[in-house]
């Protein structure tokens, strides 16, 4: 049981940022950072020396669909049919070498299909992204001595994001009054990549009463540096106030995680039930805040399982959208303070997201 509880751990904590986008339920286009965040098995494992690798492979699934204006639903946008529809697939390619008990260093390699179908006109229509995302590396550290700290610990991890992922994937957007079709970069949300170079900071914590049982809490916090990636938002010509307002390009936020919950280790199952909040906040931590973004949070419940054999752990994660806040963006603070009106942007949101996955020791 004890074997079977640290391998749940391993993929529990492996996929705790496979599900960024998830930490993007939609519009607010939150990256998928990858599996970059386990915490390996529990360091106090007997013979748990180092010199051995983990892989995972998660595969992430949403569609967003609901307008959301701050907390409140447009409703009318269903309704009428004219809602944004954002079908996102995204599988991670997670490699970890841990050299022994406390460190151990992760790159995760993300590749993405996404679409995004809207209306022009009263004509709907797709566009389509396909490729590899931001790729990452990520060192980890636990801060306690594991042969002291037998019941519980937490882990560091330091990273950096590289700029991988194309920021400026075209496709052919449709007019719907004359039927011509322009080639001009996708909507940021099914962006491939952000267009900047981040460093992260990860902690991850675990307290186990039994062995069966305990508590664990993440955070992870994404900055990036860059202001603008110079991507148009549209292909069609801005306004002099949106331009004034850095409306016109899209910006490269930052991101961040926070989540805890508890476990249950029943045979070779594993239940887990937490509580995660994702957020692309509206003001960056270094560097300007300017451009085009989404920002916005999603509160989900967390409910999981994880079915383990040998070295070898399977998974389903669903997040259940609780909360969902689109938030006022710096163009849109700017605009009211321009034009004198309130100016607030929507996005659309998933109900909830499946990631389903496997995590092998060898």
């Amino acid at each position: 049981m004890k074997q079977l509880y640290k391998l749940f751990i391993s993929a529990c904590l492996f996929i705790l940022f496979t599900n960024q986008h998830i930490m993007a339920q939609g519009c607010v286009a939150i990256r998928s950072t990858g599996g970059i965040c386990e915490m390996n098995e529990h360091p106090d494992s007997s013979g748990n020396l180092g010199g051995y690798w983990l892989y995972n492979n998660n595969d992430r699934y949403y569609k967003s669909f609901r307008h959301f204006i701050g907390k409140q639903e447009q409703f009318q946008r269903t309704a009428l049919h004219n809602n944004v529809i954002n079908k996102v697939f995204t599988q991670d390619n997670s490699f970890t070498r841990v050299f022994d008990n406390r460190w151990s260093a992760t790159v995760d390699i993300p590749f993405a299909d996404n679409s995004r179908s809207q209306v022009s006109s009263g004509t709907r229509f797709s566009t389509h992204s396909f490729g590899v995302g931001d790729i990452s590396f990520t060192g980890y550290y636990w801060l306690f001595n594991p042969k002291k700290a037998t019941k519980g610990n937490v882990q560091v991890g330091l990273g950096v994001k590289l700029a991988t992922g194309a920021d400026n994937y075209q496709d052919y957007f449709l007019n719907g009054a004359t039927g011509a079709r322009t080639l001009g970069p996708v909507d940021q949300s099914i962006q491939l990549g952000d267009g900047g170079t981040g460093v992260s900071l990860s902690i991850n914590s675990y307290y186990n009463f039994t062995h069966s049982f305990g508590f664990y809490g993440n955070f992870f916090y994404l900055a990036n540096p860059r202001d603008v990636n110079g991507t148009l938002r549209s292909s069609t010509p801005a306004s002099a106030t949106t331009i004034a307002t850095t409306g016109d390009v899209l910006s490269v936020p930052d991101q961040y995680l926070i989540r805890f919950g508890a476990d249950l280790a029943v045979k070779k199952f594993n239940f887990s039930l937490g509580v995660r909040d994702d957020c692309l906040p509206v003001h960056d931590l270094i560097g300007g805040s300017d451009g085009f973004r989404r920002p916005g949070y999603i509160i989900a419940a967390e409910p999981g399982i994880t079915y383990s054999f040998k070295n070898i752990a399977l998974y389903a994660y669903v997040p259940i959208a609780i909360i969902r806040d689109r938030t006022q963006s710096v163009p849109d603070i700017r605009t009211t303070e321009i034009t004198g009106v309130y100016t607030h942007g929507d996005a659309a949101f998933a109900d909830y997201v499946v990631n389903v996955g496997v995590t092998v020791k060898f």
